[in-house]
């Protein structure tokens, strides 16, 4: 935390989405973006700072969060059919090049509720992409190792051309987490887009 602090960010979570970034090409300058699960803030102020010109940062939590230049936020939870509403709203009918989630469910010690709701969640954050995102778009979601993770793997494998697991350095080594980075989304027909 102190070193994500130092570099003017507020948590070190952004130093994983830094990673990724470097690594896969991921935040372009044009690029459209919106954060599910944003608060506290750290992946909306790294995405902010990578785009220009066209580039859009949307923020979506149902914790408030602190200003941030450069990115506009809504309050509200992203399954909420009239919260995604707003959110398409924000990019004005263009959609979008890239859905972020670093989002967890809220645990409850109970393995098998645990693992239902985090392939909810998961659900959840792929039907989105299916309404948001342009073809060729990509997402980068949090996962944890077991119980679902190949079921959901596949899930996104039907939608994307590419799909890769990753574990960045940033992850604490004992950390059950890992990240689904899922690029070339597939565009059906029936749901148009540019």
């Amino acid at each position: 935390m102190r070193e994500a602090r130092s570099k003017g960010f507020r948590a070190r979570s952004v130093f994983k989405l830094d990673e990724v970034d470097r690594k896969y090409s991921l935040i372009p300058p044009s690029c459209r973006i919106v954060d599910l699960g944003a608060a506290p803030g750290s992946w909306c102020e790294y995405a902010a700072s990578r785009i220009s010109g066209d580039g859009r940062v949307v923020g979506v939590d149902m914790l408030e969060m602190k200003p941030i230049a450069g990115v506009e936020t809504i309050l509200g939870d992203f399954t909420d059919p009239g919260v995604q509403k707003r959110i398409l709203e924000r990019f004005e009918g263009q959609r979008l090049d890239l859905v972020l989630s670093d989002m967890s469910p809220n645990i409850t010690g109970i393995r098998i509720i645990d693992q239902a709701k985090a392939e909810q969640l998961q659900m959840s954050i792929l039907e989105f992409c299916r309404d948001a995102l342009r073809s060729g778009g990509s997402v980068l979601t949090k996962l944890f190792k077991g119980g679902s993770m190949v079921d959901i793997r596949a899930q996104y494998v039907r939608d994307f051309r590419r799909v890769h697991m990753i574990k960045p350095a940033a992850f604490r080594s004992e950390s059950r987490e890992v990240y689904l980075l899922a690029c070339g989304y597939e565009l059906a027909p029936e749901r148009g887009g540019d």
